[in-house]
């Protein structure tokens, strides 16, 4: 089956694996017959930060209010043609891989900005003026898939259970729990590449190949387990109830069976 897949990245060096990830990705998909759509972040020398000038009509000129003024662009078609055309992409899009370098401890600000910018009140979030219920699990990506690929500068021993660095998993916690399940996405296992300044050329050609490999298997991979805000675990829809995981706290209680992606063997 055709299906359409957005690739979105961050790395100004053409040179780097960050790239390299990138242009496998499109050659892979493509030879399997699907449309690869690009946003490359730094060519297009995207603006990473939400402020006034995204509003050109502005509901209150008196005050920025993020919320109210997204809502109105977003509402009256009156955002900027880049958040407007990256929201098109990511409704055309059957899945989404975010493709980036981990810096201190998260995404590129670029990539950050892109979130920001292009998640609008009624699409990323305040989905049918429904602020507090289709979130988690619901909302205008629901059924998409979404993947991270991360390229990681220090060795898996760092970022593993007991890591210095913390796993990685929880340090992508706020992007995969929320900016890609938050808006309904089903988020697969990161795909970590680590210790990227020190890889020898086989080392390379190793990590492409299982890169490739993992994009074979693109929409019949299990996603991560997140538990859905509306799938009664959260009787209130803000906290757990008392019985669901009684013994967990923190990230790991949000997650409604061990998998790999929370074990750190999501590795490839």
């Amino acid at each position: 089956m055709r299906r359409t897949i957005l690739l979105v990245y961050a790395q100004p060096e053409p040179r780097s694996l960050t790239r390299g990830f990138a242009a496998a990705a499109v050659e892979t998909l493509t030879t399997q017959g699907h449309q690869a759509l690009q946003s490359d972040l730094y060519a297009m020398r995207w603006k990473a930060v939400l402020d006034a000038d995204d509003f050109p009509a502005r509901a209150d000129p008196g005050r920025l209010s993020f919320i109210d003024e997204s809502g109105h662009a977003y509402a009256n078609g009156a955002q900027t043609p880049d958040v407007a055309e990256e929201q098109r992409k990511l409704l055309t899009a059957d899945a989404v891989i975010f493709i980036f370098p981990l810096w201190w401890y998260g995404v590129p600000a670029i990539l950050k900005g892109w979130f920001e910018r292009v998640y609008a009140y009624g699409f990323g979030y305040g989905y049918q003026n429904q602020a507090n219920r289709l979130r988690y699990g619901d909302g205008a990506l629901k059924g998409k898939r979404a993947l991270l690929a991360a390229m990681v500068g220090g060795g898996e021993r760092d970022y593993g259970p007991r890591g210095i660095n913390g796993p990685l998993q929880e340090l992508l916690f706020p992007v995969t729990h929320g900016c890609l399940f938050y808006p309904g996405m089903d988020v697969l296992p990161t795909h970590a590449v680590y210790g990227v300044n020190h890889l020898s050329a086989a080392d390379l050609r190793q990590q492409l190949d299982a890169w490739r490999t993992r994009l074979a298997g693109l929409f019949d991979e299990a996603p991560i387990p997140f538990r859905r805000q509306n799938g009664g675990d959260y009787p209130d829809g803000h906290q757990l109830a008392d019985h669901i995981a009684p013994d967990k706290e923190g990230i790991c209680a949000h997650v409604a069976a061990p998998g790999p992606a929370m074990t750190g063997a999501a590795a490839q």
